[in-house]
């Protein structure tokens, strides 16, 4: 069964859409933040909450709702965080993970290259390849429901593949040419 990840600033809004239609579908998937807190918006734009990853969804659910329940629910926050509690318990950072994955997705072009970057960090010493595909998304509810339609799309595709290393290029050229998002693709190695 192929491992997938899909990583987004923060493990909150975008990475967690993609993650909960994965999951639906029966994917094996793991999702997580690159940022060094998770930030979500606050009453001003220069005081935005700010968490550390491992702080539940419940949690942080709670806290909004204690500091202002209307505005929360209002601009979807309480929306978002009750779906990602029914996904998993927490944010997670993935230059914290030590698990591997076959294909990583990402979900905006500075997470694509923390996320390259971390991979050669990590020196490839199983050299073992993992296929890392950006999916540019914008950091909104709407947008992250379209972006994980897309990253379904490549999942459903990448699994039908019996030689991913052979059929990755035309998955993606398929799917660049069908849906709205667009892609970047490389190949990393663990």
């Amino acid at each position: 069964m192929v491992k997938f990840a899909v990583i987004c600033a923060s493990n909150m809004n975008r990475s967690m859409e993609a993650h909960y239609q994965l999951k639906k579908h029966g994917y094996n998937i793991c999702s997580f933040g690159t940022g060094s807190a998770v930030r979500l918006p606050g009453r001003s734009i220069d005081k935005p909450n700010i968490y550390r990853f491992g702080t539940a969804y419940n949690n942080i659910y709670s806290d909004l709702k204690s500091q202002d329940k209307d505005l929360y629910t209002k601009n979807g926050l309480l929306y978002m965080l009750n779906r990602n509690r029914g996904v998993k318990e927490a944010p997670q950072r993935f230059h914290e993970e030590r698990d591997t994955f076959d294909v990583i997705f990402t979900c905006e072009e500075r997470v694509f290259d923390s996320v390259c970057e971390e991979l050669l960090n990590r020196g490839g010493m199983l050299s073992r390849p993992v296929h890392v595909v950006n999916i540019e998304i914008k950091d909104n509810h709407e947008e992250a429901v379209v972006g994980g339609k897309t990253i379904l799309e490549l999942a459903d595709q990448i699994v039908k593949s019996s030689d991913l290393e052979r059929d990755m290029d035309a998955i993606i050229e398929d799917v660049q040419n069908r849906m709205p998002h667009k892609l970047l693709y490389t190949v990393g190695f663990y």
